[in-house]
């Protein structure tokens, strides 16, 4: 049975941080990428950032220079390092796993995952 479960949500002030994280078990894919979403209310999900089981990485625009994500392997968690806080960052964050078919992860789109965990909540204040 795969589980992801996300946590590290919070409130916190515009310009500050927070480091979401993801305890991921049961992933079936040995070739993998792993991807974070956000979707705000009255908004499509969005992807923000992936990483392959190499660790590659991509980023969404809108993000780049501000959200890194990271893996511990040996863990199994994934990691969302965001700075800058912008009150627009607001929403669900979700962390979601699929199978990689290429070789290296895009900026993930929800159809090609597979797997999904419940979110935790960003708020962001001005």
């Amino acid at each position: 049975q795969v589980q992801l479960v996300e946590s590290g949500g919070g409130s916190v002030e515009s310009g500050g941080s927070l480091r979401l994280s993801c305890a991921a078990s049961g992933v079936p894919y040995a070739r993998y990428c792993m991807g974070w979403f956000r979707q705000a209310p009255g908004k499509e999900r969005e992807g923000v950032a992936s990483i392959s089981n190499f660790g590659t990485t991509a980023y969404a625009d809108s993000v780049k220079g501000r959200f890194t994500i990271s893996q511990e392997k040996d863990k199994n968690i994934l990691y969302l390092q965001i700075d800058s806080l912008k009150p627009e960052d607001t929403a669900m964050y979700y962390c979601a796993a699929g199978s990689r078919s290429s070789w290296y992860c895009p900026v993930p789109v929800a159809t090609a995952y597979n797997y999904w965990g419940q979110g935790t909540q960003v708020t962001v204040s001005s």
